[in-house]
Formats: C-alpha cells, sequence, structure tokens
C-alpha cells in the first residue's frame, strides 16, 4: 500500500519509493501548498512516480512547480539515468523537441516604443509566419536542411541570419554535437523544409515587453537589463519536424521494449537502453531537431530585428539590439553530475524544465560565470514573465528549474471558458496588444488557462533552485 504524498518542507514533497510498485527511486515535486493543490486535480503525480521505474533512473524523479499532465513524463519532469545502464525515453523528452526561449534586450524604454506599439505588433505579424503550417521564407531540399540540423544556430549565422556573438549566449552554443541527420525520416524532413524562420501555434509567441522590476541589481546589470527597458521574448521550438522525429521514435521504442524485455507502468514512457541501436538512431535524430530549433530561434530573432529597425525607424546603433540569452526545454543531454559523493556521466532528461547551473559552471559563457546561467521563465499573455539565474539546482535537481506558468486548464476547456469573451479586447485593456491567426488561438492560450508565473517562480526563488532577477510585463504579443 502506498503512503501517500508526503510534505518535506514548505516547497518539497516527497512520493516515496514505495507510492506505487516498480518505483526504483522516490518522486520529489516542488511546490507550495497552493500549487500543490492544483497539481493534485490531474495525473501529474502518477507520471512522476511512473517516470521512477525508468531503468537505471538515480536520485529521483523531479517535477517542478509548473507541472502538469503531459505524454509519458509530466511537463515539468526532470529524470536522470546512468549512460552505463540506464535508458533513454522520448517521452521523457516530449514531441516540441529544444522549445525553447530567446530572450534579447534594446537601449529602448517603454515610453519610445509604446506610441508605436500597435504599428509594430502589426508589422511583427505580418513578417514572422504564425499558426499550424506555417511556412516561412527559407526553403531548403533535403541536402540543404542538413546544415540547419547538424550545425544548428552556427548554420543560421552563416547564412547571415544574426551575429557570431549570438552563439555563446545559447545554451550549448546553439548546437548539439553528434546530430545525424539521416536518423531523421523523410516525412520529419519535408514537414521541416519550409518552417524554419516560423514561430508555429500553440504555446509558441514573441512577445515585446518592458522590464517592470529588478529583483537583484548586480545580476541585472550584467544581464544588461535596467527597469523600463524594452525586451523581446521568443519562445518556440522544433516545430513539425521536432514532432514528427519524437513521433517516428516512439514506434521504435515500443519495439524496443520488447526486445529488451523491460516492464513499464505506462507505455508512453517507451525506452531503450542508453547503449542500443536504437538509441543511437535516436539521439542522433533528437540532437538534429534540437539543432534546427536554435537555428529557428537565430532566424527570428535577426527577422524581429529588421522589423523593429524598420518599424522604430532607427539606426542598429540606437536600438541596441542584442542576445542576453537562450535556453533549451525538452531535451536529454549527457552531463556530469554528484550522485551519493560519486562523479556519474548521466542522461538529463528535462520536459518542461530548464537547466540552471550554478555560477563558475565551464559551459556558461564567460560573461555569465559570475551571476550562473541565465533562465528565462516565460508566463502568460497578461500576467508576467521572469529572468533568473541559477544557483543551487546542481546540488538538488540535476541544475533543473521550472520552464513557465504551466497549464491549469486543457486547450478544450480553455476554448469552453472564454465562450462569448473577447480575450483580446481583455488584454487591450490592460494595455497589452494581441494579434494571433484566430480567436480559438487566443482562447486556449489565455491566461486564465495557466497558473500564475509569479507563484512558480517564487517557490524555485525560495528553494534554491535559480533565483529572480527580473521581471518582465507584456506589451504587444503575436501568437498562432
Amino acid at each position: 500500500m502506498s503512503k501517500g504524498v508526503q510534505k518535506l518542507d514548505d516547497y518539497r514533497w516527497l512520493l516515496p519509493q514505495d507510492y506505487k510498485p516498480g518505483m526504483r527511486v522516490p518522486g520529489i515535486i516542488y511546490a507550495d501548498q497552493a500549487l500543490m493543490d492544483m497539481i493534485m486535480k490531474d495525473a501529474s503525480l502518477e507520471q512522476v512516480a511512473n517516470g521512477a521505474t525508468l531503468p537505471g533512473i538515480v536520485k529521483a524523479s523531479f517535477a517542478m512547480p509548473d507541472i502538469h499532465q503531459g505524454y509519458g513524463l509530466p511537463v515539468g519532469g526532470v529524470v536522470a539515468t546512468d549512460i552505463t545502464d540506464g535508458v533513454v525515453s522520448p517521452g521523457a523528452v516530449g514531441y516540441d523537441i529544444n522549445c525553447g526561449v530567446r530572450l534579447l534586450r534594446t537601449e529602448l524604454t517603454k515610453e519610445e516604443v509604446r506610441p508605436k506599439l500597435k504599428e509594430l505588433v502589426v508589422a511583427l505579424f505580418n513578417e514572422v509566419p504564425t499558426g499550424v503550417g506555417s511556412r516561412g521564407r527559407i526553403r531548403l531540399s533535403k541536402k540543404e536542411t542538413e546544415g540547419p540540423l547538424k550545425r544548428g544556430a552556427a548554420w543560421a549565422v552563416e547564412q547571415g541570419y544574426g551575429d557570431p556573438q549570438d552563439l555563446s549566449l545559447m545554451e550549448s552554443g546553439g548546437c548539439l554535437p553528434g546530430a545525424d541527420p539521416d536518423a531523421v525520416s523523410r516525412k520529419a524532413i519535408e514537414r521541416g523544409s519550409g518552417q524554419l524562420g516560423t514561430l508555429g501555434s500553440g504555446n509558441h509567441f514573441l512577445e515585446v515587453q518592458s522590464v517592470a522590476e529588478i529583483y537583484d541589481p548586480q545580476a541585472a546589470e550584467v544581464l544588461g537589463l535596467f527597469e523600463g527597458q524594452v525586451t523581446v521574448m521568443i519562445h518556440t521550438g522544433s516545430r513539425g519536424l521536432g514532432h514528427q522525429v519524437c513521433t517516428d521514435y516512439l514506434v521504435e521504442m515500443e519495439r524496443a521494449v520488447i526486445k529488451y524485455e523491460i516492464v513499464l507502468p505506462d507505455r508512453q514512457l517507451a525506452c531503450t537502453p542508453w547503449n542500443s541501436p536504437e538509441a543511437k538512431q535516436y539521439l542522433g535524430a533528437m540532437r538534429a531537431a534540437a539543432n534546427y530549433a536554435w537555428a529557428n530561434r537565430q532566424c527570428l530573432a535577426h527577422w524581429t530585428k529588421d522589423v523593429l529597425l524598420k518599424t522604430l525607424g532607427m539606426s542598429p546603433k540606437t536600438l541596441g539590439l542584442s542576445t542576453v540569452y537562450d535556453v533549451a526545454h525538452n531535451i536529454v543531454k549527457v552531463e556530469e553530475h554528484e550522485v551519493d559523493g560519486k562523479r556519474m556521466k548521466l542522461a538529463v532528461h528535462r520536459k518542461g524544465a530548464t537547466r540552471a547551473f550554478p555560477p563558475g559552471h565551464p559551459e556558461l559563457p564567460a560573461h555569465y560565470q559570475a551571476i550562473g546561467q541565465p533562465v528565462l521563465i516565460p508566463g502568460d499573455m497578461g500576467r508576467a514573465s521572469f529572468v533568473l539565474v541559477g544557483t543551487g539546482a546542481m546540488e538538488q535537481t540535476f541544475g533543473s528549474t521550472c520552464h513557465g506558468a504551466g497549464r491549469v486548464m486543457s486547450r478544450h476547456a480553455a476554448i469552453r471558458a472564454a465562450k462569448g469573451r473577447a480575450i483580446h479586447r481583455e488584454l487591450e485593456d490592460q494595455g497589452i496588444i494581441v494579434k494571433a491567426s484566430g480567436r480559438e488561438s487566443l482562447a486556449e492560450e489565455m491566461p486564465d488557462a495557466y497558473k500564475d508565473v509569479t507563484q512558480v517562480v517564487t517557490v524555485v526563488h525560495r528553494a534554491g533552485l535559480s533565483k529572480m532577477v527580473a521581471r518582465l510585463r507584456p506589451m504587444g504579443v503575436i501568437k498562432g
């Protein structure tokens, strides 16, 4: 019999190892009481427990405060497996491979931009392709697609999209080694061939923001942020290509589970031993999709700059647009961590979670060594987004923290709840200009559909996973 959920302290909860048969480690959930009450309304905790059954898992199956039910592992889940005897699971990575966030800063203030805000949002909506199946201005043959799949953001820079210095301000330099374009199916290539430089749909967005509050002036100065400043946040991933990679390899993994006689409580977590041929194929394809996502955000940042310059009628020097950082969410990476006093190479699966490495970590850009890795947390269209930096997550959660606000309504439930409401008018009343490809997409993503991101980041701040630096308020948003 399960002992049930146990409260460890104000911000951590335990699923003991006997919560469910087959668990190899406990589950640990980061949340306060109010967030935990929301979390217990869906199957998230079951999925945390299911993640704890993966062969080779070490320490615990972790969940962030933005956790909600997903495919296989919950969105907001983190699991790490030993690469000597553990597994890799596409369901613990997700469909939207390297869905991530880039933050751009400017030298402008909200007072300077406000008079042209509506014009700017319209121009961004017209120039940045959005929506389901949206196609961009880049057309690549199958052979040409190998460029972004193997070289990621560096390929985009070589094509003239952005500056070389952008690459040092991206997680993993905007490229994972070991990508294998040959492991990406023809269907995935076809889906991605015309989508480079597109935002897509769902929770993806491009948002013009202002810095509303600074919590850590020293870190903010290093990041180049100041109160009243205009920033731009881009949230998107690998589009149809990444989705198809996950779809393809879930089929392969279901075969692998039978072949390697792996027992799991949920077929959505289908997996394969890390050193198997199936793992090598999936990892090659996953890394290629992740690189495509970095190239995608690089292109979008370049065109965003073009639109800002043209609409605001100013020089690049006056605009002062530059990259703060770019982070990945849905990804699996080989990293070295300490477990029970022993250094181990682990396959860290972050599904709806952000890497949050501490000050001094060798993977961080030299510029950020003193403050820790920038952590970019998007909220919803009506409230706020946050910038944090990594602190104590390495000791607790394999260097991981939350990735967003987290849904409290399904998309269908949000559409029902929005019936009879004009979401764009409600946001406009708050001074937020929104352009979207349809009323339904706005309804799916309305603020009520999400947890309050301030509650979420407060938990990771007080739990010592990452430290709050700045709050960003939305001014104008484009969505699919």
